[in-house]
């Protein structure tokens, strides 16, 4: 444990911010899985219902800092894919 007051109080707000940071990346994991259950079931019209509320929570962590814009571009693409992928 630090010292030093300041140090005492990065530990805590560190603390906080990692707690919040945990809960967003994993209620956005958990959005992700629904839409990937949705179309490994093959329910187009779940899975078009849910793609916009997917990507919508990958922008939001992105926008919060915990997803790098890249690696978000790389699984809204991903998950468009294998939308696209029920019409065929």
């Amino acid at each position: 444990m630090p010292n030093i007051k300041s140090a005492k109080k990065r530990v805590l707000v560190t603390e906080k911010k990692n707690l919040e940071n945990k809960a967003v990346k994993s209620a956005l994991k958990t959005q992700i899985k629904k839409f990937l259950a949705a179309v490994n079931a093959g329910d187009k019209a779940q899975a078009t219902a849910l793609y916009p509320e997917t990507v919508s929570a990958i922008d939001s962590a992105v926008s919060k800092g915990i997803l790098h814009k890249n690696n978000a571009a790389n699984k809204k693409a991903k998950l468009a894919k294998k939308l696209n992928a029920l019409d065929a």
